[in-house]
């Protein structure tokens, strides 16, 4: 008789960003891990709306995935689509996907399509746009020297900015860099269509050579979007905030973006995710992600237009087994485990302390956990393959 599931088990791991990691049993002893996040202050509702959807999961058939998606979908009513809902099953439906790659003893991303055994990825959260142009400068170079060769950074500066000051510290952060490597920028929303035409082309004039410019707008402004697009020669990138399959079936159609990035836990989980990934094949865009690359590397890697893996290590410590950054290459390798590499090692979600001095925090990206001093990694130490050292 196929197994049945058994039971699911979320608990919140704290920290300045809490997740909610689950684990859902079978009743033949089998255990698939997943996570979601976005909560902030809602983390305990999220918490609860994981919980009830995992019950309402047991006795169901783990490898009918879209079964279950069409049974939680049905029960939440009109919860959903978008919002907790998502993020609730998203921690489910990843959940799903590892116990199915655990019991074919495959790696998720030769099991989702297996494209690739390695992708490019570019080092995300170290480029910040509230450290100091000195600082941001160190931190390119820095993260250059330690064989990233693509990165992000940010413009939409805080304070008292300018177009001027903010194609400055493009010019001053490609200077740094040199012109081979990628650079992309995002604007995390803070611009309006005429201030990223404006800005964007001084940008482009000034020869910075960006890879990309994402999340110019709003984010659902897909007429705004597509004006910055039509006006520029720079690709567009978005699609993070993004809830669902049908959202962004209306940011491509309007031709808003050249790479579309699909965010996981907002997405719906792994099953949505390919879903999207193959839309925008037939679109003929490639698709990038957003966090997460602890799965996300699978993903990227499973499909023929996967372009690149963001890598912002918020739960490094939290999880074992990851894809290993190969410096020489600026790529990550995916392994032949079999599962999704997603094994929680600390019960708790890590501090990020950086014991140096010098050394800008979102570079070394250093994790404490104080209850656990022995996770604790320094900032000098020998590079772990999976962080920015």
């Amino acid at each position: 008789m196929p197994a049945k599931l058994f039971g699911a088990t979320p608990i919140i791991v704290s920290g300045t960003r809490p997740i909610v990691t689950l684990e859902i049993q079978t009743d033949d002893g089998a255990v698939g891990v997943g996570a979601t996040y976005f909560g902030g202050a809602l983390t305990g509702t999220l918490k609860s709306a994981v919980e009830e959807l995992g019950a309402l999961c047991v006795g169901e058939d783990p490898v009918r995935v879209e079964a279950v998606t069409a049974k939680l979908r049905a029960a939440a009513g009109s919860a959903g689509p978008g919002g907790i809902f998502n993020l609730a099953h998203s921690a489910l439906d990843t959940a799903l996907w590892d116990l199915r790659a655990k019991s074919m003893n495959l790696p998720l991303w030769k099991l989702l399509g297996g494209a690739r055994d390695r992708v490019p990825t570019y080092a995300s959260g170290a480029l910040m746009r509230g450290l100091t142009l000195d600082r941001v400068v160190q931190a390119a170079a820095t993260l250059k020297d330690r064989g990233w060769r693509e990165m992000k950074t940010q413009m939409a500066l805080p304070g008292d900015t300018s177009p001027a000051k903010e194609v400055e510290r493009m010019r001053r952060v490609r200077e740094a860099i040199g012109p081979d490597i990628k650079l992309m920028c995002d604007i995390n929303q803070r611009w309006r269509p005429e201030q990223a035409i404006d800005i964007g082309k001084r940008v482009e004039d000034a020869g910075v050579g960006l890879f990309w410019l994402e999340d110019v707008t709003t984010h659902d402004d897909y007429a705004g979007i597509a004006r910055v697009n039509a006006a520029l020669s720079t690709p567009i990138c978005g699609g993070e905030l993004v809830y669902g399959i049908v959202p962004f079936r209306h940011m491509i159609e309007q031709r808003s973006v050249d790479y579309v990035m699909i965010d996981l836990i907002r997405a719906g989980g792994i099953t949505q995710w390919m879903k999207i990934a193959g839309m925008a094949e037939a679109f003929n865009l490639p698709v990038v992600s957003h966090v997460i690359p602890e799965i996300h590397g699978h993903l990227v890697a499973a499909v023929p237009n996967g372009l690149t893996v963001e890598y912002m290590g918020w739960m490094l410590k939290l999880f074992d087994g990851v894809a290993e950054f190969d410096s020489a290459a600026g790529e990550l390798a995916l392994s032949d485990r079999p599962d999704c590499t997603f094994t929680p090692v600390c019960p708790c979600y890590p501090v990020q302390v950086c014991p140096g001095q010098d050394c800008p925090p979102q570079v070394c990206l250093a994790q404490v956990c104080p209850d656990h001093p022995s996770l604790r990694q320094s900032c000098i130490a020998p590079a772990r393959t999976t962080a920015f050292l």
